[in-house]
């Protein structure tokens, strides 16, 4: 069984309802360490050991965040500055993080149809994501498609129930071996068409 470390990284969720849902869902699954940054240093002082250990102790590691400003929230930025550290995570002796699982899950405001070449933001999810994607294949990680679930201010409390379910669905998957190959063709990993 693999064991699933979710960082996540929200710093307004009381107004979050789409992100409070997918986490009410997944934070009590056997094999699931929820880990909420701005819960944790809200003073911004990130205990790099401690988060090391923590990376170390998981063989699946997810970026759960909301999508602010086609990037992610400061804190979890600043934690992938600070954490991932050359010679550690990555660098001529940095293998700490080697074959390791990593992916996004995020929410967005905008609709899948504002993330695409026509759309308003001219590229898609993923496109936006590569440097998320980059840092993982950096640390010899394998990354997998983003867990998204977009246009949440058109959506109501059953629809994110609906997600929630999903993602649950998503995290057992991994937890419990399915090869990723797999996993990277799943229709409820990625919510935006195969052709990103």
């Amino acid at each position: 069984m693999r064991k699933i470390l979710v960082l996540f990284a929200h710093p307004k969720l009381e107004q979050s309802k789409a992100n409070t849902t997918l986490i009410q869902e997944v934070m009590d699954l056997d094999g699931v360490t929820l880990h909420d940054l701005y819960q944790e240093y809200p003073d911004f002082n990130i205990h790099i050991e401690r988060e090391k250990e923590l990376l170390s102790a998981h063989d699946v590691v997810v970026w759960h965040h909301p999508f602010y400003w086609y990037s992610c929230p400061p804190l979890l930025k600043q934690w992938i500055d600070m954490v991932l550290e050359y010679n550690w995570a990555y660098g001529p002796k940095g293998k700490a993080l080697w074959n390791k699982i990593c992916f996004n899950t995020i929410t967005t405001g905008g609709t899948r149809e504002l993330y695409c070449a026509t759309g308003n933001n001219h590229f898609t999810i993923r496109e936006f994501l590569r440097p998320f994607e980059q840092t993982a294949t950096l640390c010899g990680m394998e990354y997998l498609p983003p867990f998204a679930l977009m246009g949440t201010h058109q959506l109501d409390l059953s629809d994110y129930a609906d997600y929630a379910i999903k993602y649950k669905k998503l995290l057992q998957l991994i937890r419990d071996g399915e090869p990723s190959e797999e996993l990277a063709e799943s229709s409820f990993l990625n919510e935006h068409p195969k052709v990103i």
